[in-house]
């Protein structure tokens, strides 16, 4: 340790949430085992990592503030710059970094306090990433609930309310309904968003709720007995909603077409590659069955047939169709792949286990399957196929 006061750090982010400038004095200096520094300071806008939410991020008198954490109720912010005890620092916040986390924690709330009035749900988990947020419920909605729920979240972050946090006092926290994961007794911050929610909380918040913007549920999963959320608000929401909507302009303009009629395009296009797939395989099927017509079997009783695109299923029939014109013999149909051949070999009166591992040993393939019929793959070449067999 380089040193150390006792003053307590006073967290100015629960007193102005964008706040993203302030000047402190450092308490005390670590060095740390794993290199940098951590720096305590009697006064910080940074929030540290909790609650679900990653620490703030930003600099101390130009220095990169890597992480910052909350152990035993002291604040440390990691760096990689020492700073003299009783110095004075300024900080400065990665201001949209914390905005935008600000805009998806306070979107969670609503979410969550809307789900518990509606639907008695508790909200079980909650994850904010790096790029977009999570959360789990203990039970299950509906495709028409979740939709329900967007509404109500989105009517709420448009009716530009109020979110503010307080410490109530004992007496005020007992008699208080509000949403909490853990049972707490001392020093509870309750943030609340008037009309929708109270929920104990340590993070910072959006002063009103149109600072949020919009509110997005873009996917929803049965998990654990209940159900998880992916969410994007605010910015994160706008960027997701730019990149699909780029995608889909790129669709339209292919293909000539409005785009609204960009779904109607892309279902007629999947019916048609269904189609085309469809007749494919069965010309494949029909130019299998002229090939084995002309075959002649080696020297060894065997007919072995090196294709460079074929359908996995029209390729077993091959080899399951050759295998009756050579019943002595053994059936291979090999498919070309980047680093060799995909195989089926198939035969009616040789084991063909024991060859599939030879096969894996000599060829550098993998794969295997009973004494009737193996599948896999070989990394080797059609003359070093041929000559393996001409062995068999």
């Amino acid at each position: 340790m380089i040193g150390k006061t006792q003053t307590a750090t006073q967290k100015l982010y629960e007193i102005d949430s964008e706040l993203y400038e302030f000047d402190a004095r450092v308490l005390a200096c670590e060095v740390m085992d794993q290199g940098g520094y951590a720096v305590e300071l009697d006064r910080t806008a940074f929030f540290p990592e909790g609650g679900g939410q990653y620490a703030d991020r930003g600099t101390l008198n130009g220095a990169t503030v890597r992480d910052v954490q909350i152990k035993d109720d002291n604040i440390w912010h990691y760096t990689d710059v020492a700073f003299a005890v009783d110095s004075t620092v300024h900080g400065v916040l990665d201001a949209e970094e914390r905005f935008v986390r600000m805009q998806n924690h306070s979107g969670e709330h609503i979410l969550s306090g809307i789900a518990h009035a509606k639907w008695g749900l508790e909200n079980v988990g909650f994850h904010l990433g790096e790029r977009e947020m999570t959360m789990d419920f203990d039970g299950e909605l509906t495709d028409e609930q979740l939709c329900e729920l967007e509404r109500c979240a989105n009517r709420a972050v448009w009716n530009n309310t109020a979110i503010y946090a307080e410490y109530p006092d004992a007496k005020t926290l007992a008699e208080l309904p509000y949403r909490s994961k853990l049972a707490l007794v001392d020093n509870v911050r309750i943030v609340t968003i008037e009309g929708v929610d109270a929920c104990a909380c340590c993070a910072p918040h959006v002063k009103r709720t149109g600072e949020i913007g919009v509110i997005k549920i873009v996917s929803a999963i049965h998990h654990k007995g209940g159900m998880r959320l992916w969410v994007l608000c605010g910015s994160w929401a706008l960027e997701d909603y730019t990149s699909k909507h780029e995608d889909i302009l790129t669709i339209t303009r292919r293909q000539s077409v409005k785009p609204w009629q960009a779904v109607e395009t892309v279902e007629k296009l999947a019916d048609d590659l269904l189609a085309t797939r469809a007749a494919l395989s069965a010309a494949r099927r029909e130019l299998s069955e002229v090939k084995l017509a002309a075959a002649t079997p080696d020297e060894q009783g065997n007919l072995l047939f090196f294709e460079q695109e074929m359908d996995a299923n029209v390729q077993r029939g091959m080899a399951d169709r050759g295998a009756d014109r050579v019943t002595d013999g053994i059936c291979g149909v090999f498919c070309a792949t980047e680093n060799g051949y995909r195989y089926v070999c198939v035969s009616r009166s040789k084991p063909l286990r024991t060859l599939g591992k030879q096969m894996n040993t000599d060829l550098n393939g993998r794969g295997g399957g009973s004494d009737a019929m193996i599948q896999g793959t070989l990394g080797a070449t059609k003359e070093q196929i041929e000559a393996f067999f001409a062995q068999q």
